[in-house]
């Protein structure tokens, strides 16, 4: 089992990250004054006393940029310090410059900033109602929604309340940057977007942009919470250095981290399903109102994946899903492992989870009866094909043993009163690519020395996900020769210009594609040299153990032999390979397509047991059947199948942001934002991978980044059965279902009642609908 790259420097302490690297003579410090008020037109800003104090260099406010003071993403409108007018708690207004941190630090409190209040608004449905929206909202259609309805049998409504999550990297956000000769500046980012930070520094500063480079050797954790929003420090960071002609580094204080980032977004929801007796789904009508913060960051592309996903696993022929992003008084929230995809999820298994409860039936059943199989069609208008839902839902029935894990959980319900079991089974279907078609590119350049070795560059961004081991892996595997040989060296514009951000689980399939058409262009090369020599046709050699083979039969040449014969013979030991995604489109007017070049299965089991007097629970078991596709590295999968589960279940059990109505984040420090640890996670967490070959990925692999993080929702399910089989109420949809919210629901306080939902069904005598409460 071949390991993972980092792991040695990980374990031994040796990796480096952008502050690790010695200080360059002279480096000056910056800190960043946030605003103090969530909404207000800015009647004063005085920085005189920041600016006389000792050890200050300098206080860069909107009127010291020399480009544009503009860093949207996608949308124009955000800026990087606030001009006339604050939207958010925290939103930089200056920075200071010093000589140490903690100079900085102090100086910042010394900035005086005056607004004249405004009225604040923290709820997406506030928001909605009063037309605060950061774009257009849009809508997904599949099917004539309103006439199935009416031929549906039970009718299930309700809503969701879905909470955000803070990203909690181990290394907050921060950058470093060098002035260099002439008016060049080169900076060390910790960013998921290297050509983001690029563009962006080159816009604030007014430069193009092959006078800024960004260099990133890896991150101490990302999740998408620095996909985007490490853009701004590094703007800061280059703009001081370009005018200071010194170099300066700034490195957020976690509290700042927290309180000036955005998180996963939150969001609420009505939903409305309609069924057929036998459990058949005719209907779904959804409405999501995200709460996309201030300022658009990646929100209308968050949103676009929430509209992708509104259907998770499920053949649903009439489908209408309404998404809004509307505009709060919060921070931009912005990309999160799953890109808005488990928000929508959550709300149709909340609506399944209703309708077994109102049908009598178990939510497994509806579940099964609806999962997609090839030739279904999603309702933006891609095709199913290879569909491996059933697949894996049977895989996992049969090697777990779903049926004993059911009647294990009722045995134990009946013989205790005071704590109870629940199970949940949760089927995940994610798309791969980015839902940005343009996005769907990469590149790689592959250089070979004399000596053997190779050097890789490439577009991807190690952040722990192990792209650096995939891309060592693919081109060792298609030399092939050692991994060892193999360098992959850091995410650089100079040597990989024009790169895609390292998310959407695509970086190991966009990048590696381009890793194997680079090399092999090289193999190409090498075969027409060795032909001749050998007395054989070009598409007869290959290489395998560093050797060349003839139609499967060994020669006497070796890699080595051949790199230097190609050296010798000025044959190219270089390439730059490009990949982009072929057979992808979406029409946007349409809203209909072929967004994904494929979609990732699985389906995972999960086990609760919860104390019913506290609210207290503890996850037993978690069971997973992943498709995988072709493993590229066994341990990197593995790690990114665990982590994504763990993730999933901080957000769906414990990870609760609080603000209060000022906007003012509440949990703003890991004393009162809980998340994960080793206690909270299953006691018996097995993973079942399913290999079946992926033509879209590299070497037959399939992304793997994301989809476990949703198989994380099932928790709250399990809980809910647990909860049901104490006290068989109407249980509000609000997550995460902290110990505190299964404690008052269990009791009948604040879950309690069916003032959040509706149930109808036909009477066959009346043809009335019946409302049950």
């Amino acid at each position: 089992m071949s390991k993972h790259l980092d792991a040695p420097f990980h374990t031994r302490g040796e990796s480096l990250y952008v502050d690790d690297n010695p200080a360059p003579d002279g480096m000056l410090h910056a800190a960043v004054v946030g605003s103090p008020f969530a909404h207000g037109d800015i009647r004063k800003l005085d920085v005189s006393r920041a600016l006389a104090a000792d050890g200050v260099v300098a206080v860069f406010t909107a009127e010291d940029i020399p480009g544009e003071n503009e860093i949207g993403p996608i949308l124009k409108g955000e800026v990087l310090l606030a001009e006339d007018k604050v939207g958010y708690i925290g939103q930089p207004v200056a920075f200071v410059v010093a000589k140490t941190p903690e100079i900085a630090r102090e100086a910042v409190e010394l900035v005086d900033i005056e607004v004249d209040e405004l009225p604040i608004v923290v709820d997406p449905r506030e928001a909605h109602a009063k037309g605060h929206f950061i774009d257009t909202p849009r809508t997904f259609s599949l099917g004539d929604v309103d006439a199935a309805f009416e031929n549906c049998d039970v009718i299930v409504e309700g809503e969701c309340e879905i909470a955000g999550q803070e990203h909690l990297y181990l290394e907050t956000n921060r950058a470093r940057a060098i002035p260099e000769e002439g008016d060049r500046v080169k900076c060390f980012s910790s960013t998921q977007s290297p050509y983001a930070v690029q563009k962006s520094c080159a816009r604030i500063c007014g430069v193009p942009h092959h006078k800024i480079e960004i260099d990133v050797k890896r991150l101490g954790g990302g999740f998408g919470g620095k996909e985007d929003q490490a853009t701004h420090w590094a703007c800061m960071v280059v703009m001081a250095a370009r005018i200071l002609r010194k170099p300066v580094e700034l490195v957020l204080h976690r509290l700042d981290d927290m309180q000036m980032t955005g998180k996963r977004h939150p969001y609420s929801a009505d939903f409305k399903i309609g069924l057929r007796e036998d459990g058949t789904i005719e209907a779904f009508d959804c409405k999501m109102y995200q709460n996309s913060g201030a300022a658009a960051d990646l929100s209308t592309a968050v949103l676009e994946r929430s509209l992708f996903h509104a259907t998770n696993s499920y053949a649903i022929p009439n489908a209408r899903i309404y998404a809004a992003p509307c505009r709060t008084n919060l921070q931009p929230h912005t990309a999160f492992r799953g890109f808005g995809g488990p928000q929508a999820m959550f709300v149709v298994e909340s609506a399944l989870a209703k309708a077994a409860e109102a049908m009598g039936m178990g939510r497994e059943e509806l579940q099964y009866e609806n999962l997609l199989t090839d030739g279904d069609v999603f309702p933006y208008g891609q095709t199913v094909e290879s569909a491996q839902a059933k697949a894996c839902w049977d895989d996992a029935v049969e090697t777990f043993d779903l049926a004993g894990m059911r009647e294990a959980v009722e045995a134990y319900n009946a013989s205790h009163d005071t704590t109870k079991k629940g199970l949940a089974v949760m089927p995940i279907c994610f798309g791969i690519s980015f839902t940005k078609i343009f996005l769907n590119q990469a590149s790689a350049l592959v250089h070979i020395y004399t000596d053997g070795s190779v050097s890789v560059s490439t577009g991807g961004v190690e952040m722990g996900q192990g792209v650096t081991t995939n891309i060592a892996e693919i081109a060792a595997a298609e030399f092939g020769i050692a991994r060892e040989r193999c360098k992959i060296e850091s995410t650089n514009t100079t040597r990989i210009a024009n790169m895609s951000p390292s998310a959407a689980s695509a970086t190991t399939d966009l990048n590696g594609n381009a890793t194997i058409l680079a090399t092999n262009e090289i193999l190409d090369r090498f075969r027409t040299m060795l032909a001749p020599e050998i007395d054989c046709e070009p598409d007869q050699i290959s290489i395998v153990d560093e050797t060349v083979l003839v139609d499967g039969e060994e020669t006497d040449w070796t890699w080595e032999k051949v790199v230097n014969h190609a050296y010798i013979n000025r044959v190219g030991l270089s390439a730059h390979g490009f990949y982009a995604t072929p057979g992808i489109h979406f029409d946007t007017d349409e809203e209909k397509g072929r967004p994904f070049a494929y979609h990732v299965y699985g389906t995972a089991i999960t086990q609760v047991t919860v104390d019913c007097l506290r609210g207290r629970y503890d996850i037993d078991t978690v069971r997973v059947v992943h498709d995988l596709g072709r493993q590229i590295n066994e341990v990197v999968d593995l790690g990114q199948i665990e982590g994504g589960l763990a993730q999933g279940l901080g957000w769906m059990t414990l990870e609760e942001l609080a603000y209060d109505e000022e906007g003012r984040l509440l949990s703003n420090a890991l004393s009162t934002y809980k998340a994960p640890d080793v206690y909270a996670l299953p006691d018996d967490m097995q993973v079942k991978m399913r290999t079946i070959d992926n033509p879209s990925g590299p070497r037959g692999s399939k992304a793997v980044g994301e989809p476990p993080l949703m198989y994380g929702i099932g928790v709250y399910f399990a809980i809910r059965d647990a909860m049901r089989a104490f006290a068989e109420r109407d249980y509000e949809f609000d997550a995460p279902i902290t110990p505190e919210k299964v404690l008052m629901g269990l009791h009948g306080h604040v879950l309690g009642g069916g003032d959040a939902t509706s149930v109808s069904s036909t009477d066959e005598e009346s043809a009335a609908p019946i409302v049950a409460e």
